[in-house]
């Protein structure tokens, strides 16, 4: 009987560190690059996007740090390490970095053009001439795009609209929003959903950022069973995006 307890002990024993040890190798913080989009990952923290991964990671011990960059810059951390991850991919952009298996959002494509022009499809994108900001590459993601130019900043998008040097500027709705609801007229403009394109993290190719890949995609698996994401994005009035699992 004493042997038998002993053996208990020394199991537990193990098991206790065994548990500890793997508590040490939990990462206590992420470090996550993003463009300021505003009311999805502002620069003062607030919005939908820093919602639901704060959701995503916070109650699993690991605090959110966010630093604002312009996209291209934080794809560029990521690949060097110099945070955890990227937000905001379309998948697949760099072989620099590491994708999950679960996206935590999807982009709502909208062209946006002169409410008197044609209504565009995704079959006729390429008819036109299209310009979105620099380093989103649509043109991987929309069929048959030919002709686009790249923008630095939102601000004059409505001038290449109105003064025909674009046909459609392409962008997110949130994004497509913000122009819109910018324009001295927004009557001379309509927006026209084109595409649905999943939003993930993209990870640095580090032990750490691996360690908290494999985190998010086991909180996100979750967290859609269990529908804990879906008043998040209620309360920002956003589409849920994952009805479909």
């Amino acid at each position: 009987m004493a042997r038998h307890r002993l053996v208990v002990m020394v199991f537990a024993f193990f098991c206790s560190l065994a548990q500890a040890g793997e508590a040490e190798t939990t990462p206590s913080v992420i470090h996550l690059a993003s463009e300021d989009w505003e009311d999805y990952t502002a620069a003062d923290g607030h919005g939908l996007g820093w919602d639901v991964l704060r959701h995503v990671f916070e109650p699993a011990g690991v605090k959110v740090d966010i630093r604002s960059e312009p996209y291209v810059r934080s794809m560029g951390l990521a690949e060097r390490g110099e945070v955890d991850a990227c937000v905001g991919s379309y998948g697949n952009e760099s072989k620099g970095v590491l994708y999950p298996r679960w996206n935590f959002d999807t982009d709502h494509i909208y062209a946006l053009g002169l409410a008197s022009s044609p209504v565009p499809t995704p079959e006729t994108l390429g008819n036109y001439r299209l310009a979105w900001v620099r380093g989103y590459d649509f043109q991987d993601y929309l069929p048959n795009v030919h002709r686009y130019d790249e923008v630095i900043r939102r601000t004059g998008i409505v001038s290449m609209l109105t003064h025909n040097r674009a046909d459609f500027y392409i962008d997110a709705l949130t994004e497509v929003d913000f122009v819109l609801n910018r324009a001295k007229d927004p009557s001379q403009l309509r927006r026209t959903h084109i595409a649905e394109l999943p939003l993930y993290l993209c990870f640095a190719k580090t032990d750490k950022a691996r360690t908290l890949m494999a985190l998010f995609d086991q909180r996100m698996e979750q967290l859609v069973k269990n529908g804990e994401l879906k008043p998040i994005f209620e309360r920002w009035k956003q589409p849920y995006p994952f009805d479909d699992h």
